[in-house]
């Protein structure tokens, strides 16, 4: 027998490995060719694992040596045997069989069983091309369709049609089409194409043309040289949206009280189109358990409100391919009523029906009528159930299932508990459902027989088989239905009985067998199974390859790996038949596998722990009888980057230098990237800092530079990395000790570890101390290293003080021990001692079992066992492995038991939440460990059957309710009952027009309890509540929906609450109405008092209205302020307060500050120096002004000025101090030469007034101008000799 193999990195490793040649053949000494027998036999070589005649084990030779895949082969070889008996030896011939039945009674030669075994393999798919281009392009291939469009399919009118067809093969296939099982010949239809190198139909109306006439069954064929390939029945159909038919509805005339239906009966679209009722303004209705639409689309009332007639009700269709709205002619209500007045206050009352003199009644069904019906439902689909009742008050709808519960998993409950709808439905939900309509008055049930049907859906869809010359294998089509569909076969598109005879193919009912296919045999099988409600078509060829070995890698790749690492070598292959595959290692003639190696079902090769000695090159073998293909794998080993120098804690104080240390040893044929971090961050290398190879040196330390550096050292192969934290100090005064001042630092590593007083279960440790650079050594870690389960990692061991330097150290059985010491001062840790010598001990069986062992469900039917496994040092021996047993705890059944390597086991098929008594136990090559404990675990929750039932609720006050209900038993629970859960929210506000959030909040009561209390509620208000019971898996159905309406509270606080000061006089409060009234406005309170300071003012109260919003105060005084509190108001009583202070007055600061400032010391000091400095620069600048030079003027004379003084006609003089006067008796000119004085006249000549004034000394302090100009130019006369500034300017 031979099987196609395509195999690759990513292959499936479940398939068994077997020799490539025909063993069946060589086994019963003959062949159709000789040549070949000779060929095939040749390759046969022992050695290869080999099952015994019972299939139980592997032969005594090859088993030990290869255990795992002799117990695979063994699992595999049952299983087909089980399949085989289960088949009744389908597609054996008389022969075989009899060979089979002897082979079972006599101790066959292991070849038979391995002949067996392939034969019922060969029966099995075949694998798929590899999806390497290559290959594929290279192989010839029948069609495949890729895609196609939906089964029913229906296209806009506005649109061009297009019905696709894409398919694969190879060579590429060509298409054609049919139209209501006949040719379509596209040639002789203009409007009609097909898409380059695809069969996709193209229908083009831009030139015309009506899209109905294409309406029809259409099926696609793609065809090669090797067979024809089907789509499905593809049935177009053009969208519809009629028009509504015009109609002239009269009003409607109905009592207060009684049922009503309007009917839409809307217009038959192409899809359905979606209703949806408005009123003719547009606004949507609005809907509850008493107005609600129906699934058919009629508006239903269970009883009129005279509220009703406010508007009137509009039927609306949308269609979805043209996206129009189309709308009816609406109704009109007339209602007449006992009550004609519409009193909006009794919207609310708890029994409007009585205060509006409505007469109850009890319920009855207004859709479906009548007390039973049934309903057909495919599987798959959803099934929704209906029920409309009427009657007065609204009934309620519940949904109960004869014999059974809901599925909580897919039921949900629609259209205010009117409609139940059931997803995904499966036979299991046939039976029959009733519904369940309540009102005070009285009860009425309705029951529907729901029957679930099946359209062909797959159990065992045919696939696409490949195979080799002379290969066996089988197609097979399975499908179920209700009723149970037909199976037809086809090939190529016609049926198989008018096919050509092939003697090749036997058909079997749902199955067709192929034995010693040629290349004659290619084809594509179509599988049509159908039943009454729908069809399923499937292709499946059947293609014969014959294809040497051949490798789908890059041929001679390097891999470059790490000393101790694990490593897979790929060597994906491809041939027909299967291959064989085989390893070598330099060329030479061993094949690797076992031990260190480990060779995949892919052919990928695993060296588990790679050692310097595996460098090498590896060659893979792929060989089937049309040849052989190799290629090779250059492995290189590389030394691991270690940092042996790593960064040390360091405490540093501000401003001085750090070095961090950081020597790393690493391959020197790769590369060496050193970097480094802070707090995990890559770190930026400013001017303060220098990296070295070794090392990075941080000057002039500050406080931002305190942290954690890391050194992290990597190649392209691997990195590793150390950490020190830096911690930064304050200047602190230098230390007066001596000693103190000595500098301390992490003592020295140990050295020269030895061991001694070998035992077996303990060793002497003995260590030479290190320096402990001025700080006393306290303590010394032993750690230790295994190199089985965790090798080159440290595990601390013991702890001993730092007086000794020698230990006795307790080990556990089967550990290879490496042991290394640190010393430990108040500074730090050392660097770790350099490794002692290894110790194994001896094995022995386990002495503890697992902890922490755990049974939870992850799902309904299931328990997980988990627990915590045994490190290396509680194994205590080899091959450590896990029995698991387990047992229902109730029914003392007999143990279960399964041997796990790893640390968890699912236990599959167990009830829901039944509790079972779990151990786990060790066990190792040497022994089991003790008998453990047992441990009570829980399979998996379910979602809770019941709800909890008679809820009552008590109103406690305006924010807060009481609630009690029955408790449901604890078998329906289903799990371990968590809390019971109220989900409530606000259905309205008693206050109208306000708006309010409908958001659904819950309210959670911990463990199996009765009674609850649900807070924080909104006052004034109408609340819905729904009780559920809660456990692990999550809710269980809702109870009963209960109303409940809250009192009046007091108010919130008013919103947006303003002070404003227009001005000094006035005060302006302002404020909007409160966010939450929590019931009806009965007004506000404004409480306010005048303050100054600490000073209060006695409180005045005023009262608004509720419908003012305004409101003015008159300051008693310019100087105080106001502090304002207002509150709104309901029956109940004020609410919370906003509160205000009037804004500052400008002077404020100085009238509250007057008093106390004015008698501080410190400000009249102030204020006396002040004056005194005033005082000095005053004398200052008049005395120096009394110093300065003469002021030349012209004599008291009326005459006009001469053109000598050009200053003197705007009324200007010239100043000049002391420093700058000029010689004595003369004067400056303009031309900076100096004149003669004309005149020494009194200067009381020229003061105003006619009256000079003098100081004590005897110096002019007037202001000096000349009479004649005075008047004119008196607005700009100088102030320079009077000013303070100009004074100081003059000191300066």
């Amino acid at each position: 027998m031979r099987r196609l193999a395509a195999r690759g990195a990513a292959g499936d490793a479940r398939e068994v490995a077997a020799p490539g040649a025909d063993i069946w053949d060589c086994a019963r000494g003959w062949s159709p060719s000789s040549s070949r027998l000779t060929d095939l036999c040749a390759l046969w070589q022992p050695g290869v694992f080999l099952p015994s005649a019972d299939g139980s084990r592997a032969s005594a030779g090859v088993g030990k040596s290869r255990p795992n895949e002799a117990e695979k082969l063994s699992t595999v070889w049952k299983a087909h045997i089980e399949r085989h008996k289960a088949s009744g030896a389908r597609g054996l011939g008389s022969g075989e069989q009899g060979l089979v039945l002897r082979m079972a009674r006599q101790q066959a030669p292991p070849w038979v069983h391995i002949a067996l075994i392939l034969f019922l393999l060969s029966l099995g798919g075949a694998i798929e091309i590899p999806m390497d281009p290559s290959i594929q392009n290279e192989l010839t291939q029948p069609p495949t369709i890729t895609k196609q469009s939906v089964k029913d399919h229906i296209v806009d009118p506005r649109d061009n049609i297009l019905i696709e067809c894409e398919a694969k093969g190879n060579p590429a296939p060509s298409f054609h089409w049919t139209r209501n099982s006949r040719f379509f010949n596209i040639a002789k239809d203009p409007r009609v194409s097909m898409r380059r190198r695809s069969g996709t139909l193209v229908i083009d109306f831009r030139s015309g043309g009506r899209p109905e006439e294409y309406e029809g069954e259409y099926q696609c064929f793609a065809r090669n040289k090797f067979g024809t390939a089907l789509s499905n029945r593809i049935r177009l159909q053009v969208s519809k949206s009629p028009l509504w038919p015009k109609e002239n509805l009269d009003p409607v005339v109905v009592q207060e009280g009684a049922p009503l239906t309007l009917q839409c009966n809307p217009p038959p679209g192409l899809p359905s189109p979606v209703i949806f009722w408005m009123s003719s303004s547009m606004e949507p209705i609005t809907q509850d358990k008493r107005v609600s639409q129906g699934h058919n689309g009629d508006l239903y009332f269970s009883n009129v409100m005279l509220q009703d007639m406010q508007t009137d009700y509009s039927c609306n269709a949308r269609f979805h391919f043209t996206h129009t709205i189309q709308q009816k002619n609406p109704f009109t209500l007339k209602v007449l009523t006992n009550n004609p007045y519409n009193d909006s206050s009794l919207r609310n009352h708890p029994d409007i029906y009585s205060a509006r003199g409505v007469a109850e009644r009890t319920p009855s069904f207004m859709y479906p009528q009548g007390t039973s019906s049934s309903q057909m439902v495919l599987r798959g689909m959803d099934l929704l159930l209906e029920c409309i009742a009427s009657g007065v008050p609204t009934p309620d709808i519940a949904w109960y299932k004869k014999g059974g519960d809901l599925p909580s998993n897919k039921a949900k409950f629609e259209n205010f508990n009117k409609a139940l709808r059931i997803t995904n439905v499966s036979e299991e939900d046939s039976g029959e459902y009733f519904c369940l309509a309540s009102n005070k008055m009285g009860s009425i049930r309705h029951t529907i027989s729901v029957r679930v049907k099946a359209a062909p859906y797959w159990l065992d869809e045919p696939k696409n088989l490949i195979l080799a010359p002379g290969e066996d294998g089988r197609l097979v089509c399975r499908a179920n239905g209700n009723p149970k569909p037909t199976v037809q076969w086809m090939v190529n598109g016609e049926p198989l009985q008018s096919a050509p005879p092939n003697p090749n193919r036997e058909v079997a009912g749902d199955t067709i067998i192929f034995r010693d296919t040629q290349i004659s045999s290619r084809a594509v099988y179509q599988c049509n199974t159908s039943n009454e409600h729908g069809y399923l078509l499937a292709n499946a060829f059947v293609s014969v390859l014959d294809v040497p070995p051949r490798m789908l890698s890059a041929r001679n790749q390097l891999i470059r790996v790490i000393l101790y690492n694990r490593t897979r070598l790929d060597c994906p292959f491809f041939g027909s038949p299967i291959p064989t595959l085989r390893w070598f290692k330099n060329g030479q003639g061993s094949n690797l596998d076992g031990g260190n190696y480990h060779v995949y079902e892919n052919g990928s090769l695993e060296i588990k722990m790679i050692r310097k000695e595996d460098q090498g090159i590896y060659t893979c073998v792929a060989t089937n009888i049309l040849g052989k293909a190799e290629n090779q794998v250059r492995l290189e080993v590389k030394d691991p980057t270690r940092i042996y120098r790593m960064p040390e804690d360091q405490v540093a104080k501000r401003g001085t230098t750090v070095q961090l240390e950081c020597r790393v040893k690493h391959d020197p044929s790769l590369k060496l990237t050193v970097s480094w971090l802070k707090d995990d961050e890559p770190l930026y290398i400013g001017n303060r800092m220098k990296k070295e190879d070794d090392s990075l040196t941080i000057f002039g330390v500050a406080e931002r530079d305190q942290g954690s550096y890391t050194c992290m050292a990597s190649t392209e192969l691997d990195q590793d990395l150390a950490k020190a934290y830096l911690t930064v100090l304050a200047d602190q005064a230098t230390p007066t000790n001596r000693l103190a001042a000595l500098p301390k630092g992490r003592p020295d590593r140990p050295r020269d570890l030895e061991l001694t007083d070998l035992a077996e279960r303990s060793v002497r440790l003995t260590w030479i101390p290190g320096d402990d650079n001025n700080s006393p050594i306290t303590d010394y870690v032993v750690q230790f290293e295994e190199d089985q389960f965790q090798p080159g990692v440290w595990h601390d061991h013991s702890r001993f003080p730092g007086s000794v330097n020698s230990a006795v150290l307790h080990l556990s059985p089967y550990v290879n021990y490496q042991f290394r010491v640190i010393a430990v001062n108040e500074v730090g840790s050392s660097h770790p001692s350099l490794p002692s010598e290894r110790y194994r001990t001896s094995g022995a069986p386990p002495e503890s079992n697992p902890s922490d062992v755990k049974g939870e469900g992850t799902r309904k039917n299931n328990m997980e066992i988990t627990w915590t496994p045994m490190n290396a040092t509680s194994a205590f021996g080899p091959n450590l492995r896990y029995i698991v047993k387990w047992r229902r705890r109730e029914t003392r059944e007999t143990w279960n038991n399964v041997t796990v390597w790893g640390s968890r086991y699912v236990v599959g098929q167990t009830p829901v939440y039944v509790p079972y008594e779990i151990r786990v136990q060790a066990e190792n090559d040497f022994g089991k460990g003790p008998e453990p404990d047992t441990i009570i675990g829980y399979s998996g929750e379910d979602y809770p059957r019941a709800a909890p039932t008679e809820v009552k609720i008590r109103v406690l006050n305006s924010t807060a309710i009481s609630l009690q209900w029955n408790r449901v038993y604890s078998d329906t629970v289903q799990g371990q009952l968590r809390e019971y859960r109220a989900y409530y929210w606000r259905e309205s506000s008693l206050l109208k027009n306000l708006w309010v959030s409908q958001k659904r909040q819950q309210a959670s009561f911990p463990g199996d309890r009765p009674r609850g209390v649900v807070a924080r509620l909104f006052p004034y208000s109408n609340y819905k509540l729904e009780m559920v019971v809660v456990n692990g898996r999550g809710d269980g159905p809702r109870s009963e929906t209960k109303e409940f309406t809250t009192p009046e509270g007091v108010p919130s606080a008013p919103r947006r609450f303003r002070v404003r000061q227009p001005n000094l006089e006035t005060i302006n409060l302002e404020w909007d109405h409160p966010e939450h009234p929590n019931g009806i406005l009965i007004g506000y309170i404004l409480r306010y008092v005048p303050f100054n300071g600490t000073k209060l003012g006695k409180q005045m109260v005023e009262n608004f209205s509720p419908n003012q919003t305004k409101f003015s105060v008159q300051r008693a005084d310019p100087v105080s302020r106001y502090r304002f509190s207002l509150s709104a108001r309901t029956q109940v009583g004020s609410g919370e307060a906003a509160t205000e202070e009037s804004p500052a007055p400008p002077n404020e600061a100085y009238t509250n500050n007057q008093a106390d400032i004015a008698t501080q010391g410190w400000f009249i000091g102030l204020m006396c120096a002040i004056a005194l400095l005033v005082l000095i620069l005053l004398i200052v600048c008049f005395i120096k002004r009394s110093r300065g030079g003469k002021y030349p003027v012209r004599e008291k004379k009326d005459v006009p000025l001469g053109p000598e003084d050009p200053k003197e006609e705007d009324g200007s003089f010239d100043y000049s101090d002391e420093d700058n006067k000029p010689l004595q008796g003369s004067q400056t000119s303009l031309d900076g030469t100096i004149k003669q004085q004309e005149s020494d006249d009194s200067l009381v000549d020229y003061g105003e007034g006619g009256e000079g004034q003098f100081n004590e000394d005897g110096s002019f302090i007037g202001q000096y101008t000349v009479k004649k100009d005075k008047e004119e130019t008196e607005g700009n006369e100088s102030s320079e000799a009077t000013s303070p500034v100009n004074a100081i300017y003059s000191l300066a």
